[in-house]
């Protein structure tokens, strides 16, 4: 959720690490800072609130040094206050650290520090690890820092450096991602590759449990056991110019327009199984069951595959949320099949059940967007999507690349257990080809679209209904709408409407519809007459008209037709133009929304 920039090398420090920040700052936060290092001192600034306030302040401040390091924080322990803002420095103001993740066990240890006689000066659990290093070093940075997370127990992203190393930085990571970035005569740290761009595209995603010590003129990688070991840096395809905006008014309007690209690029993949790595035709066709553990939007994605997966596969399927599914004690073994979905790969819930599923003998595939990233690398084979960056902090090119990306995989999958004939493959393959048109045709209604925003932007409780195949879409467009305009909404299977959420509508509640006519027509239609009863106001998305259906609506948008397995595809857009305009008009902060974080690494 954080964000982290390190550099060392030849370059005034504190203009990489402001720029970094700034492409960094997506992620979410409350407040800055940056350290640099020169003439035996650290030359520190903090503020609380947006970046601008650091920049405004660093233009008039004293940060002299080739070496610094930077952090946005979102607050877990202790109000955003600037005490509380990273960095963090140690009794005697020698060693610089920031931090993401949580430390669990930093009561006992700021306990045992304070009878030591160190000062505190902050309420963080970052603060901790400051002072831990302070009581280790004896000359040696890397040591230090090695010795003092032997002790801590929790999940960390750290970076670190020393007055009397003024050309090192020391850092590590235990379940919050770290990318280190190669250059000539310079190397970068940061919590992901976007700050990274604009100086270099070699880079490598740390392991965890590895820790990294950086000097302008090398990178040394150690792992776990201290060992060192080569460091495979590779070539990050990704252009900085697709972290700007492009004319858009927002990353997330620009991201909306750039789905037709997401989901063919996505696609990409001929014939041949999409996967790397190995999931076994023997194991495949002995599946017991399949789950599919996710997070947020992520999960909204899972529970489309439910509906598509289980009637093309002919075994039990199901969406579970990951922070749920830990600690379930779940019943899961060498039967199963689960499926990580996560757009970042680091979301912390989802590694440790992806984890927890391993250990007990499933089998692991992960669907992500980040080449590299924790969730793929632990496991068995992986899917990457090919949305490219998103910076918006609310998914929806990601969402409609993984959307495609499950009925893809449902297909390949289906094939390799025999439960789908050759030619109904290639067929239904073929058709999964006009998704980029499809989505397009679906933005395309932005202006009617808008305009509805305009009508309703006011309003401040929402309901979206839908049965079957379109109900995840119904909790994804409620989502998309609080967490970007903060209006309350609910999304709900129009089947259980009766069962509370009918007490909620009258003439002032606008009910967002989704029907298709390739489910549960005739039912979804009844729903929308119990609705009229109670004069809600019906703005209803269809990919079907007909004159039942018109006497409804009170508003009506018409979407393209699509084979069944893209039908949710078509409607992702529409909901997001929605919440997107209606945020808009607001006035909200829709591309860094309060109090979210595009990449979750805390519990």
């Amino acid at each position: 959720m954080c964000g982290i920039v390190g550099y060392v090398g030849h370059r005034e420090a504190r203009e990489v690490l402001l720029e970094g920040l700034r492409r960094l700052e997506y992620r979410g936060y409350d407040s800055a800072g940056l350290a640099t290092v020169r003439d035996g001192k650290i030359h520190l600034l903090r503020r609380v609130g947006k970046l601008s306030e650091l920049v405004g302040a660093a233009a008039g401040a004293n940060l002299p040094g080739n070496t610094g390091i930077g952090h946005t924080r979102w607050a877990t322990h202790g109000l955003p206050t600037e005490e509380n803002a990273h960095p963090h420095t140690d009794c005697a103001g020698k060693i610089g650290l920031v931090h993401n993740g949580i430390i669990e066990n930093y009561r006992e240890l700021k306990r045992r520090l304070l009878e030591a006689g160190h000062t505190f000066r902050s309420q963080t659990d970052t603060e901790v690890l400051v002072h831990l290093i302070e009581e280790h070093y004896r000359g040696d940075l890397l040591e230090a820092v090695k010795l003092a997370l032997a002790e801590v127990r929790g999940a960390f992203a750290i970076a670190v450096l020393h007055v009397d190393h003024p050309r090192e930085l020391v850092a590590a990571r235990l379940g919050s991602p770290l990318v280190v970035g190669k250059g000539e005569g310079e190397n970068f740290l940061a919590s992901d590759a976007p700050a990274l761009l604009p100086y270099t595209r070699t880079m490598y995603f740390m392991e965890d449990g590895e820790v990294v010590r950086l000097r302008p003129d090398s990178v040394e990688l150690f792992d776990r056991e201290g060992r060192p070991r080569d460091v495979p840096f590779r070539e990050v395809p990704w252009d900085p110019l697709t972290a700007e905006k492009g004319g858009y008014r927002h990353f997330m309007e620009k991201e909306i327009h750039e789905q037709p690209r997401a989901v063919g690029d996505t696609l990409l993949v001929g014939e041949d199984v999409p996967w790397e790595g190995e999931l076994p035709v023997g194991f495949l066709r002995d599946l017991r069951e399949v789950i599919l553990i996710a997070c947020g939007t992520s999960y909204h994605a899972a529970l489309v595959a439910e509906y598509l997966w289980e009637p093309l596969l002919g075994v039990p399927v199901r969406a579970a949320i990951a922070s749920e599914f830990r600690y379930k004690s779940p019943a899961v073994g060498p039967g199963t099949l689960v499926v990580g979905v996560s757009q970042s790969g680091e979301t912390i819930d989802t590694l440790v059940a992806v984890r927890q599923a391993k250990a007990l003998g499933a089998r692991v595939l992960a669907l992500s967007n980040i080449m590299g990233s924790a969730i793929p690398r632990e496991a068995h084979a992986a899917f990457y999507t090919r949305a490219g960056l998103e910076i918006g902090v609310a998914a929806t090119k990601t969402f409609t690349a993984q959307l495609v990306a499950l009925a893809l995989l449902g297909l390949h999958l289906a094939r390799l257990r025999r439960t789908l004939p050759e030619g109904a493959f290639a067929e239904r393959l073929d058709a999964l080809r006009r998704a980029p048109e499809l989505v397009a045709e679906a933005i395309s209604l932005e202006g009617d679209i808008e305009a509805l925003a305009e009508r309703y932007y006011k309003v401040t409780n929402a309901l979206y209904l839908a049965r079957g195949l379109l109900y995840p879409l119904a909790l994804e467009g409620a989502l998309k709408l609080k967490e970007i305009s903060y209006i309350h909404a609910e999304g709900y299977p129009a089947g259980e409407m009766k069962h509370g959420p009918i007490a909620l509508i009258d003439e002032t509640m606008p009910v967002v519809f989704l029907i298709s006519g390739a489910e549960l027509w005739e039912k979804a239609l009844s729903n929308m007459e119990e609705v009229k009863a109670r004069r809600g106001i019906l703005i209803v998305f269809s990919d079907r008209r007909t004159p039942e259906l018109e006497a409804l609506a009170d508003h009506l948008f018409l979407l393209p037709q699509a084979p069944r397995e893209l039908v949710p595809l078509v409607f992702a857009p529409p909901l997001q133009l929605l919440a997107y305009h209606i945020a808009r008009l607001r006035g909200t902060d829709v591309d860094q929304p309060r109090n979210l974080a595009k990449t979750v690494t805390v519990e």
